[in-house]
């Protein structure tokens, strides 16, 4: 381990903002990217009309930029003072394998369109995904994700790291408050649509 500083964190360096921004930045980039493409077709239009291809083109660029956003992270625990009192190895590895089983188990569950936003796109599951990891959750992959940044906190002893955990925990949980409804209201929508449709065929008959 790094040897003990004075201070619990240096606010002094560059990085730890630098990641601060990254967290803050990556839901706020998807959230507004997908609301676009739910009103304006944005990204389906730039391939020709092709939604998958586009949900496809969104999954790598979030995923790029959560591979971005982790990098940057783990660069703040190598630089910032180390605290004994904030190292918990035991702990450490059963959050980081909580935490990788409900991401990893929401990755297996909903597949890539359902991961990245393909709601937004008109891809929609034929219905909600109740089972594991969903019958603990309703955002596992939020929560898991927060669990592996306080897991590499703790075995980093980084005070830093649990201050920056923080703030995905509240980013996460502000993102939920916008997606949570907007996607309920997608679904909702669709059976109002088949509703109609079935009375329709009704009247015909």
């Amino acid at each position: 381990m790094s040897q003990i500083t004075g201070g619990m964190i240096d606010f002094s360096q560059n990085s730890l903002y630098i990641a601060a921004l990254a967290i803050a930045f990556n839901p706020t980039f998807w959230n507004i990217v997908a609301r676009n493409e739910y009103h304006n077709k944005t990204l389906t239009r730039l391939f020709n009309g092709n939604s998958l291809r586009a949900c496809y083109f969104l999954a790598i660029t979030i995923f790029s930029l959560g591979i971005l956003r982790d990098t940057l992270y783990e660069r703040v625990l190598r630089t910032q003072p180390y605290s004994p009192t904030f190292y918990y190895p035991y702990l450490a590895y059963t959050l980081l394998a909580l935490g990788n089983t409900l991401v990893l188990t929401s990755y297996y569950a909903l597949g890539i369109t359902g991961t990245f936003l393909g709601d937004y796109f008109g891809i929609l599951m034929d219905a909600p995904v109740t089972g594991f990891p969903f019958n603990i959750t309703g955002a596992p992959m939020y929560w898991g994700s927060t669990m592996s940044f306080a897991g590499t906190a703790l075995w980093y002893g980084r005070p830093a790291g649990l201050m920056l955990t923080v703030e995905v925990l509240v980013v996460y949980w502000i993102a939920l408050k916008f997606e949570d409804p907007f996607t309920s209201e997608i679904y909702e929508k669709r059976e109002r649509e088949r509703e109609g449709k079935r009375g329709e065929g009704k009247k015909v008959r």
